[in-house]
């Protein structure tokens, strides 16, 4: 085989089958959560289950995003890095949904109640602070907006831990009797921070 055919094969594996799979595994639970909309398999309040599962899709994929950096220090592979904007968008997709159902279909663009909630619900209040930020992160995500953006790229984009802080303290302070879910997601985003408050040190 030649060297530069065979050069070409980690590429191509990658581009071709790795990268795809992760896009298809991030996307199921959309389809899957579509598909029990219209079978009717949500329970009585569909609504409420909906807002529940694409939260949760949201966080997962924002924690997992941030664990990419130190997978590829403990693995010493800098694969997982070409993952992070993919998760990232997708966190950032299933918190418009998560938002947009919240809106849209619980509050039906009632402005006052929605300014109620606000200033009533504090877990109501930090997701909001968390989506607002996400917004940007997602809007200047492509490589022309890195390009364009420069150093300030970077500055922008650690706004993602600050995210990151809001939706779990959004989570922990929603939870209701079982406190055990919130709180892994607690812990983990504690390990990041520590990870990264590490690596600004050295």
């Amino acid at each position: 085989m030649p060297a530069a055919v065979a050069d070409r094969l980690p590429a191509l594996g990658w581009q071709s089958v790795v990268k795809p799979s992760v896009f298809i595994a991030c996307a199921v639970p959309f389809l899957l959560l579509l598909q029990a909309l219209f079978s009717g398999a949500l329970g009585p309040n569909p609504i409420d289950e909906l807002t529940d599962r694409t939260g949760t899709l949201a966080i997962r994929m924002l924690l997992i995003s941030l664990a990419l950096t130190p997978l590829r220090g403990v693995l010493k592979k800098t694969w997982p890095l070409r993952l992070r904007r993919m998760l990232g968008l997708f966190a950032f997709f299933y918190a418009f949904v998560h938002v947009s159902i919240y809106l849209v279909l619980d509050q039906q663009l009632a402005l006052g109640a929605i300014w109620e909630d606000l200033l009533e619900r504090p877990y109501i209040m930090a997701g909001t602070v968390a989506f607002l930020i996400l917004i940007p992160l997602a809007m200047t995500s492509t490589r022309g907006m890195v390009r364009r953006l420069g150093k300030r790229w970077l500055a922008l984009h650690r706004g993602v831990y600050l995210a990151a802080a809001a939706v779990v303290v959004h989570y922990v302070l929603l939870a209701k009797g079982d406190l055990v879910e919130p709180f892994v997601y607690l812990g983990v985003l504690m390990v990041l921070l520590g990870y990264r408050f590490v690596r600004l040190l050295r």
